[in-house]
């Protein structure tokens, strides 16, 4: 049986996890964000093999997430824009393993603002007016560039809102 191609398909959170998915994937971003630029950094931080991480970071690399760029005799990964975006979805992973699933203990390591001291935690999706909304608060309605599935599948009865009334804060 063939595997899923999640890249092929419409919607954007398969897409996403289509680059963001494998289980080494969030881990190599951890290290860049703490700063982490090399791959003998990568390497040792991780205690991944060198095929895996270096399939890892071609993979991240042609997807936009990385750059190879020469650094001295070697080359350094550096974040990308659109690596960089993908940090509050890092702060949200880590902050949810941090609650569910540290020890008694208490989680390894703590981020903290560099200019504050204050941790640094994943933002909680609100509405405009600053309260909490979760997943029974929202509805889901096609976009754009839905197609006639998604549109059977999320059509209302109600008018759709035009685009230009649609809003897409977090």
């Amino acid at each position: 049986m063939r595997p899923t191609d999640f890249g092929a398909m419409r919607c954007p959170v398969a897409r996403a996890m289509a680059v963001l998915g494998e289980r080494w994937t969030m881990l190599i971003l951890r290290e860049a964000f703490a700063g982490t630029t090399r791959f003998d950094g990568f390497a040792t931080n991780l205690g991944i093999a060198p095929n895996i991480l270096s399939t890892r970071l071609a993979h991240l690399t042609r997807h936009g997430l990385l750059e190879r760029v020469p650094e001295g005799a070697r080359h350094a990964y550096r974040l990308t824009d659109r690596g960089r975006d993908a940090f509050p979805l890092y702060l949200a992973i880590r902050d949810w393993g941090a609650r569910h699933f540290s020890g008694a203990e208490g989680p390894p390591t703590v981020m903290i603002d560099r200019a504050t001291g204050a941790a640094v935690l994943a933002p909680t999706p609100h509405r405009a007016d600053g309260s909490p909304i979760g997943p029974e608060d929202v509805r889901i309605l096609p976009g754009p560039g839905a197609n006639g599935a998604i549109r059977r599948r999320f059509g209302t009865p109600d008018p759709l809102p035009a685009p230009d009334e649609i809003t897409t804060d977090e």
